[in-house]
């Protein structure tokens, strides 16, 4: 593409990887490194140096030769990306270094994930290795739209410029200590990166001293304006030396971004690393259809599959999660919580502590699964993450790439998964087709499905510790050989599988049978300001003719909720969620109506005993005298989950507080609210027979 501003343009191939083999959870393929291949420093000899008849003294004189994927790389900066195990460039970087032989400014078009910070290195290296600077000022200037991409491209440049004298870098953003700052500034780093509103703050208080600038760069101009920042960069523009290089980086350059860059640069040159308009090639695209209400419900199948395809004992896969607003990304994170998920929110409500300490933990795979606002999740770089969810479907094409490119990253293959419901369902084939990607439309794993993928986990599990080399210890085998004796071998072994069966960590939820035809659902979305993930709220009728009231031990206090509920109540009596009516959950129990043509069959189903829930009882609700429902004792459910470290976030966000953690090895499951722990109360949810499909 060539640029209309610039007679000049720089672009290099794409890479077209194979595409990865579809299936139905967000288990993706085992990320593996695939650098392009380089020539030994043996091949990269011209042929007459390899013949066989040269000394061994004369082969240990020859001076090496610097790898052809390294040549026109600063000579500082070469041995800091072989230790950091580079054996190629990337698009992008081959295109600058090329580009950059004439010095002139640089307009840098390139994708989320396609190395583009280590690029911007590469031409502030040749800068910085120059020779001292002529004052005690800062040499270079990076400009993000948020804190966490400023202290990701802190964190690259540090490693990248080590070898170079003289050559510290620096953040500075908002929600840290102005004075703490204004104190490191004083140390005058060769390099200073931070957000635009707290860059002019400084400079307008004499702490950032621009007049040495030679190097000014903009990292994701067109988020930055679109964040709002256009006075603030014009400010700081306005405010640097004329004599300097001002170099752009946009993933597009809608004609807001090129005025910007025509006003602030001069003869600039224009760089493609990867191709404009397009998702990184090894991203494997999956869209569901999922009904509005059921998304959350999709997500929590998706996510078990992914659990019950993966091997026992093994690291979750990380899995970053997007959804539209602030309080969404804390709702979702509850309510994964609640389902035994390790799961935190991140958005620009937690203090900068908080965030920093939620992405260190998404880093280390601590914390497997990340709910984002996608300004939140600007310069969050994580190669490891094998999946991105969009929950809330996407605005447009460019937003689609950017959220996307969180995976696929360093080489490694990575899942785009967005849950559309019907209703959106052409708007966002649209828009899928704007960012040139090839999506491939499956069926959300049922219920069914997901019990049926544990127990194959189960099976395979048991298969492995059969064939494995260690033999069992001798008094395994000696126990083993009595029972045996004392009990029928099939009935023994039966039992043994039913104790070892692996178990999710919540119930798979009940969605709605069939595909939702988008067109019965045009008008199926909950209205409101905004999404809401806790259950709804709103009002549903009691018991009219033709239904039975029903009664669970299992309410408020035991972590119940109407989805749960409704997806409990089909699975234990074999019934079709439309054949379920009001429920009304209370704090030590819950009534629900079923209709009265399938009540006696669903009465005889739920009353067997089922192993999972030895202590839960479901019979017909008889009034207590001088009593009301729930009075009765707890249900069984009543452990918190695995994880939470999520002490913090609630404090910022509306709701419930998040549980506390029960240590290492705590049982997974929701546990009941506690007023002594200070616990918000239980929230009462009725629902009606008409909108019963809404409790997800």
């Amino acid at each position: 593409m060539q640029s209309p501003e610039s007679p000049e343009s720089f672009t290099s191939p794409d890479a077209n990887p194979e595409p990865s083999e579809p299936t139905e959870s967000l288990e993706s393929a085992h990320p593996t490194a695939s650098a392009a291949p380089t020539e030994s420093l043996e091949s990269a000899q011209p042929a007459e140096s390899a013949e066989p008849a040269e000394s061994p003294e004369s082969t240990a004189s020859a001076a090496p030769t610097e790898p052809e994927a390294f040549v026109g790389v600063p000579a500082p900066l070469r041995e800091a990306m072989r230790r950091r195990g580079f054996s190629d460039l990337t698009a992008v970087q081959r295109a600058v270094l090329e580009a950059d032989l004439d010095d002139r400014d640089l307009r840098i078009s390139s994708q989320t994930g396609s190395g583009k910070t280590v690029a911007l290195g590469l031409v502030l290296a040749k800068a910085l290795a120059a020779g001292p600077r002529a004052r005690r000022a800062p040499t270079a200037l990076v400009i993000t739209p948020t804190r966490e991409l400023a202290a990701q491209v802190q964190k690259e440049l540090e490693w990248l410029l080590e070898n170079i004298d003289d050559a510290a870098v620096d953040v500075v953003t908002g929600g840290t200590s102005v004075s703490m700052e204004r104190k490191r500034l004083a140390r005058t780093p060769r390099v200073v990166v931070g957000t635009p509103g707290r860059l002019l703050d400084h400079m307008k208080g004499g702490a950032l001293d621009c007049g040495g600038i030679t190097q000014l760069v903009l990292d994701e101009a067109d988020q930055m304006l679109d964040m709002g920042f256009r006075e603030e960069l014009e400010a700081i523009l306005d405010g640097m030396p004329s004599e300097r290089r001002t170099h752009l980086v946009s993933a597009t350059f809608a004609p807001e971004v090129r005025r910007l860059a025509d006003r602030y640069q001069k003869d600039p040159v224009f760089v493609q690393g990867t191709k404009l308009g397009a998702a990184n090639e090894d991203i494997e695209h999956v869209a569901y259809i999922a009904r509005f209400h059921e998304r959350y419900d999709a997500l929590v199948n998706l996510l078990l599959m992914a659990q019950a395809e993966s091997e026992p004992d093994t690291e979750a896969a990380r899995t970053l999660i997007f959804v539209r607003t602030r309080a969404d990304t804390a709702e979702v994170a509850e309510q994964l919580l609640r389902d035994g998920f390790q799961a935190q929110p991140l958005s620009g409500d937690l203090p900068q502590a908080q965030r920093t300490r939620t992405l260190e933990g998404f880093r280390s795979g601590r914390v497997p699964l990340l709910v984002a606002t996608d300004v939140a999740a600007r310069g969050l770089d994580v190669p490891e993450v094998a999946t991105v969810v969009h929950l809330d479907p996407p605005t447009d094409s460019e937003v689609y790439t950017h959220r996307s490119g969180r995976t696929g990253r360093a080489g490694r293959k990575g899942r785009s998964v967005i849950l559309v419901p019907p209703q959106t369902q052409r708007r966002v084939q649209r828009l899928l087709s704007d960012a040139k990607v090839t999506v491939s439309w499956r069926d959300v794993p049922t219920a069914d499905k997901v019990r049926r993928a544990f127990l194959k986990q189960t099976r395979r599990s048991l298969h492995s510790a059969l064939t494995a080399e260690v033999a069992p210890e001798q008094a395994h085998l000696d126990y083993a050989a009595r029972l045996l004796e004392e009990h029928d071998p099939v009935r023994l072994v039966a039992t043994l599988l039913a104790r070892t069966e692996l178990e999710p960590p919540c119930e798979p939820r009940e969605l709605s049978p069939g595909r939702p035809d988008p067109r019965s659902m045009a008008q199926g979305a909950p209205r409101g300001a905004r999404d809401r993930w806790a259950p709804p709220s709103e009002p549903r009728s009691g018991p009219e003719g033709g239904f039975v009231r029903f009664f669970v031990n299992y309410g408020g206090r035991q972590g119940a909720a109407p989805n749960r509920i409704l997806a409990l109540v089909c699975r234990r009596g074999g019934i079709d969620g439309n054949a379920v009516g009001s429920i009304d959950i209370r704090d030590n129990g819950t009534t629900f109506d079923v209709r009265s043509d399938v009540a006696v069959q669903f009465e005889a189903a739920a009353q067997r005993p089922d192993p999972r829930e030895p202590k839960l009882r479901i019979e017909r609700y008889r009034e207590p005298a001088g009593g009301r429902p729930g009075s009765r004792r707890p249900g069984p459910f009543r452990q918190g989950p695995a994880f939470n470290d999520n002490r913090a976030f609630a404090k910022y966000h509306s709701g419930p507080k998040p549980h506390r953690a029960l240590g290492k090895g705590a049982p997974r499951g929701p546990r009941p609210y506690d007023r002594a722990e200070g616990d918000a109360p239980p929230r009462r949810v009725v629902s009606s027979r008409k909108s019963h499909s809404k409790a997800h």
